[in-house]
């Protein structure tokens, strides 16, 4: 069982990054949530990881806090939610927003999640309240910063974050649009990413 990693970041990609463990590459798929804390590219990064072994192939989840991990890891115990969706719950909105929800039973907030309709949010609400009833989410570290991408010309970035979109479960044309609209020429695909979510939210 692979619980944590610790090496030097060569490539992001949301939803997927590469770590260089010893000369070990691993793909690591994470959440928007991680993404918007990772150091640049070329920088040592410390993950808690979260491991699936399948017949066919072998997953790693990352998440730069344990909290992270742990919602994952209760949003996979309940039924009909699989990695793909707790990773785009994850993404789309705070963990602390995300167990507000589920503690007032505000399914109205959580059926506008891409992925979540109205069955599995009333899921959501009952098999993760008593679970969630402690709670407890530090605030993130004073000073940080979305990752900042060297410029290369706006059409990678776009598309990086347009096919981000996609990954998470938003359809092609509405990630099109999003990241059409809000893009100012001057913000990284994380950013993009970030705004596009709020603004389709």
């Amino acid at each position: 069982m692979i619980g944590q990693l610790h090496g030097i970041i060569l490539e992001k990609q949301p939803p997927q990054l590469l770590v260089d463990v010893h000369g070990v590459g691993y793909e690591i798929d994470a959440p928007m949530s991680t993404f918007y804390q990772l150091p640049d590219i070329g920088q040592a990064v410390k993950l808690f990881i979260h491991f699936v072994v399948r017949e066919d192939a072998q997953h790693l989840y990352g998440f730069y806090t344990r909290e992270e991990r742990l919602l994952f890891r209760t949003l996979l115990k309940v039924n009909g939610v699989g990695p793909r969706l707790g990773l785009t719950i994850l993404s789309s909105v705070a963990p602390d927003e995300f167990v507000r929800c589920v503690l007032n039973n505000d399914t109205a907030s959580l059926v506008r999640l891409p992925g979540v309709g109205k069955k599995t949010a009333e899921r959501l609400v009952i098999e993760m309240r008593d679970k969630l009833s402690d709670w407890y989410q530090s605030p993130p570290p004073e000073g940080a910063m979305l990752i900042k991408q060297e410029p290369s010309g706006r059409h990678p970035i776009l598309q990086d974050a347009i096919s981000a979109l996609i990954a998470l479960g938003y359809k092609q044309q509405e990630a099109n649009r999003t990241v059409t609209k809000i893009d100012d020429g001057a913000a990284s695909s994380e950013e993009l990413i970030r705004r596009a979510l709020r603004e389709m939210m």
